[in-house]
């Protein structure tokens, strides 16, 4: 028995090191060094810790964890994810852990092959753009911004990777004629 239960959790590393390098805000942060000049041992160390953190508390709730690798993202690469994928990956490492848990390891490597088929590769490039405030002045105001790309299997989208649609009729659309010439959105209570 003792077997089966390492090879879960070797299944479960596996897995959140999968979720962790599929993750487009830490591939960024590593890939832009914002973790210092350890980026790449940083992200590796991030598997084991977030791994150890689910064995030494096993009834976590989602809010935890996401509050966990929010902090482990501020603190060790200086990163602030607000582009709503930390509560995506946070669902991907407690549904794992649920797996983990129950012993169930061909839905752990159902997750993690799945994870890693979907992986996209990112890329961010600094634009440097320049707007003249006069034409007689030789001032320049410079802004550095930067440009996200991710591709999966060669096809490059823009921003993150394709997501599925989701498939509740309640979901809240924006219809054209909620837009108005200002740029503004119109926002409908349900009813």
């Amino acid at each position: 028995m003792a077997g089966a239960a390492e090879d879960a959790r070797a299944l479960f590393r596996a897995g959140v090191c999968a979720a962790l390098e599929a993750w487009p805000a830490l591939q960024i942060a590593v890939e832009n060094g914002f973790g210092g000049v350890h980026s790449q041992e940083k992200a590796k160390w991030l598997g084991g810790a977030v791994e150890d953190y689910f064995m030494r508390n096993a009834d976590l709730e989602l809010d935890e964890v996401e509050d966990f690798l929010g902090e482990l993202l501020t603190n060790e690469f200086d990163t602030v994810v607000e582009d709503g994928s930390l509560p995506q990956v946070s669902q991907q490492l407690q549904t794992m852990f649920h797996h983990f848990q129950r012993g169930d390891g061909a839905a752990l490597r159902e997750m993690a092959s799945c994870i890693t088929q979907r992986k996209c590769k990112v890329t961010a490039t600094a634009l440097k753009t320049a707007r003249e405030t006069d034409e007689d002045e030789d001032d320049v105001d410079s802004v550095e911004e930067m440009e996200v790309t991710a591709t999966n299997d060669g096809a490059a989208t823009d921003g993150v990777c394709p997501q599925p649609e989701p498939s509740d009729p309640d979901a809240q659309t924006i219809k054209e004629e909620d837009i108005v010439e200002d740029g503004w959105t119109i926002v409908r209570r349900k009813k």
